[in-house]
């Protein structure tokens, strides 16, 4: 069914990078890019294969300095399978390539419904000779360690032999994104590999500075023609079958390979080596893995499918497939948390940044587990959060920008601007706002669960020190009788100082400002609600201090939010800063969404102007329904109207590049909730981003999965307002004509399956049949109990 596929014909090399992401397989432990199994990394391939949470830390010469990253790891190729024919008297033609080959008809198919990879094409060797070659590929939901690849080789008009390599690469680096190729990409070493009875290779190493054991064993098998000299060799970094097939006209010879991953990281296993080898021995046949696999993807989608007719319903089904693929119910036994490009490439170095923010909310309505087994990856790195506040001299916690294996800061100190081919300053790790994402991840997960044991323990820990991280951020300013914060940079990142000022950030960061004041009078609420015992133990601990509670509340409502010419300004003195000749820009560059890389290159700086690089001040439209976020200014004390934040609205939509895949997606859900006739433009920009490479390049270096789960939350709670709170589902929908017709299933307060059907102004709720109690709907102030194994239909009212 094309609604199910994702479909690439021909071969075109410029674009082989952006196939090999958006056709990565994976299962939330490790995940393998859609490369073609015979090609080595190069210009156009790069058969990248990553285990969640598996990093490794260098330190390299960059620039004149001694710089440390913390990377992903690509692990060895387990992909590996090329092929040749023989002539009549034995003597080898050329490898198969995709580059240097005659290819006919070739054709890659993502089955999204089965989670499998199929590619077909027909080869024409030097001597006419033409081989139809069909492949199909998995990584296993069921079982998180194995990945398998079945290749059919069928001659056309000849008979004769073939030559097979199956095998293991070690030779791998990190190098899937150029501009970090001046880095030490050298994560693997001590390199064994060998071979047992009767069809296996192995390969085991280690990475160099975290010391993770990392083994992989494969078995190879053949059908439909018995090999004339199959031998194994293992030397270095390299394991290998290798087959002669004699192969029949007209008919099929198979040849199977099934991989076994294991990593030191594992639990229940005694080493990795072991793990893998004795996995490989008892694994099902390839038919049998299909079987087991198509079965836990089908679980998966009854979870989580989501219906929308037409290309965009195709595309958040893409969006989805990925996200279940970087973020598994298998996660839930993993010690990770949200990566920023997946577990598709090495952009972001595989780091954990706020991208959180967009995916716990879509997550909580369908796998709570994992939104939970992500928020406990914040809360095991709490102690670092403690650390890095104390050595600021601050009290509480402070996450870092940029997280990894630890929880240290692993934000870079250095960005190669591409343009100008220079390394400059990067000041993001003053983005102190990604701990109200913690918080308000914390909070929202236990609204939409009702884990309320979850709040009063992991949560209360880690919502409470990042209340007082803020609290003790904060200055008074008598001159305006309002606590303030200063030297920060916000979601914009463009603005990391002021013009010709020396000392780095900005002050008074609105969305920092207002979502801190939200985290404060959250950590209050909480503590009130807290079972006696609880709230006893906190202070006897002294994780709690009352003198401290009375200054949160008086913050909570007096910290400064700056305004300029009737808008909400994105930070104090924006206003005052330089326009920008926009349509200059555009006409003399084209493409200006990395507009601050096109100024560095001219030497100026986007810190002179009135640009944003993404939403920042809009972010609160994102975050905040508009009655929340009306109620949090008049909690601040200030008065913000619906004339108000649409002036702002229209402020920031003239004075963004949009250089951020969550641009798009920020601004298309404001102009949605705002009823607007150009929301759809920015819905579509969002729903593309990835597919169709909007950025210029970036998506070969790994999806965007915050934009993907992001759209996924668009349709779900943007498009529907729903929120979950006092026990109920309040919905509030908007009119998107474009997108008027819409289904999916959420999991709710013990019900699993509530469907939730927009059609036109007729929204219907299905609550399936159990012994729960019955469901609360809050429908535009009209209140429904709805019964399980009932269904209700309601009409929507419309505004003028």
């Amino acid at each position: 069914m094309p609604e199910w596929t994702w479909e690439y014909a021909g071969y075109d090399p410029s674009t082989e990078g952006l196939r090999e992401a958006l056709c990565t397989l994976g299962n939330g432990y490790f995940a393998t890019r859609g490369a073609a199994p015979e090609s080595p990394a190069g210009h156009h391939h790069y058969p990248g294969t990553y285990a969640a949470g598996c990093y490794d830390r260098l330190v390299s010469a960059v620039a004149g300095r001694q710089v440390e990253n913390e990377d992903v790891v690509n692990l060895p190729n387990w992909l590996l399978l090329r092929f040749r024919l023989l002539a009549a008297d034995g003597a080898p033609g050329p490898w198969f390539t995709m580059d240097d080959s005659e290819v006919l008809d070739h054709r890659l198919v993502l089955h999204l419904r089965n989670g499998t990879l199929t590619r077909t094409f027909r080869y024409r060797a030097p001597d006419g000779r033409v081989l139809s070659v069909e492949q199909h590929r998995l990584v296993h939901m069921g079982d998180p360690h194995i990945g398998a690849l079945r290749t059919v080789f069928t001659p056309e008009g000849w008979s004769g032999r073939i030559e097979v390599e199956s095998g293991l690469d070690g030779n791998v680096v990190n190098a899937n994104v150029a501009r970090y190729r001046d880095l030490d990409g050298r994560h693997l070493t001590g390199f064994h590999a060998g071979t047992t009875e009767p069809d296996t290779v192995w390969l085991r190493c280690r990475t160099r500075t975290s010391d993770i054991g990392i083994a992989m064993a494969q078995r190879t098998t053949v059908t439909g023609g018995a090999p004339t000299s199959p031998s194994r060799e293992a030397v270095g970094r390299l394991a290998v079958h290798r087959l002669e097939l004699f192969v029949s006209d007209g008919e099929s010879v198979t040849v199977d390979k099934t991989v076994a991953l294991h990593t030191s990281h594992d639990r229940a296993i005694s080493d990795p080596f072991t793990a893998a080898l004795e996995r490989v021995a008892v694994v099902p046949d390839f038919p049998g893995l299909l079987r087991s696999h198509t079965v836990a993807w089908e679980h998966l989608w009854r979870r989580a499918d989501i219906w929308v007719p037409g290309e965009a319903g195709r595309i958040l089904r893409l969006h989805l497939f990925h996200v279940l693929q970087t973020l598994s119910p298998h996660t839930t036994g993993l010690d990770v948390g949200v990566p920023a490009r997946g577990l598709h490439g090495e952009a972001y170095r595989g780091h954990v940044f706020w991208d959180e923010l967009f995916v716990l909310p879509y997550l909580n309505l369908h796998f709570p587990e994992v939104s939970r087994a992500l928020l406990n990856y914040r809360h095991r790195r709490l102690s670092k959060a403690l650390l890095a506040a104390r050595q600021e001299g601050r009290a509480g916690a402070r996450y870092p920008w940029q997280s990894g294996s630890d929880g240290r800061d692993e934000t870079q100190t250095l960005h190669l601007n591409p343009r100008s081919g220079r390394w400059v300053p990067d000041r993001s790790r003053l983005q102190h706002h990604v701990g109200s994402a913690v918080a308000y991840n914390v909070w929202r997960y236990c609204q939409a669960t009702g884990d309320a044991k979850y709040l009063h323990t992991k949560g209360a820990d880690m919502l409470l020190q990042i209340a007082r991280f803020w609290a003790d951020s904060a200055v008074f300013d008598s001159l305006i009788g309002r606590y303030r914060i200063r030297g920060v940079v916000g979601p914009d990142e463009y603005h990391d100082t002021y013009p010709a000022a020396e000392d780095p950030g900005i002050d008074d960061n609105a969305y920092t400002n207002v979502t801190a004041a939200w985290v404060l009078a959250r950590a209050l609420e909480l503590v009130r609600s807290l079972p006696g015992r609880l709230r006893r133990e906190l202070f006897e601990r002294e994780a709690l201090k009352a003198e401290e509670l009375m200054r949160w509340e008086e913050m909570s409502r007096r910290l400064h939010v700056p305004f300029h010419q009737g808008v909400i300004s994105q930070f104090e003195g924006y206003g005052d800063l330089a326009e920008l000749d926009w349509a200059a820009y555009r006409e003399r560059y084209g493409d200006i969404r990395r507009l601050d890389r096109i100024l560095e290159a001219e030497g100026d700086s986007a810190n002179r102007y009135q640009a944003s690089k993404q939403a920042d001040v809009l972010m609160l439209g994102y975050l905040f329904s508009p009655a929340e976020l009306s109620a949090l200014f008049q909690q601040l004390g200030y008065e913000v109207t619906d004339d108000t934040w649409r002036r702002t609205v229209d402020y920031y939509l003239r004075r963004t590049s949009h250089g951020s895949t969550l641009s798009g997606l920020v601004h298309g859900w404001v102009l949605a909730r705002a009823r607007r006739a150009d929301a759809w433009r920015y819905c579509q920009e969002a729903l593309k981003e990835d597919v169709a490479d909007v950025q210029g390049g970036t998506t070969a270096e790994g999806i965007h999965l915050a934009a993907m789960a992001g759209t996924l939350d668009l349709v779900q709670r943007g498009l529907t307002g729903l929120e979950t709170r006092e026990d109920a589902l309040w919905l509030d929908p908007v009119e998107l004509p474009e997108l008027s017709e819409f289904g999916f299933t959420i999991r709710y307060l013990g019900h699993w399956g509530i469907g939730v059907r927009l059609c036109g102004d007729q929204l219907t709720i299905n609550v399936p049949d159990s012994e729960e109690s019955a469901l609360r709907i809050v429908l535009q102030g009209r209140s429904v109990t709805i019964r399980p194994g009932r269904t209700s239909r309601l009409t929507l009212h419309h505004e003028d």
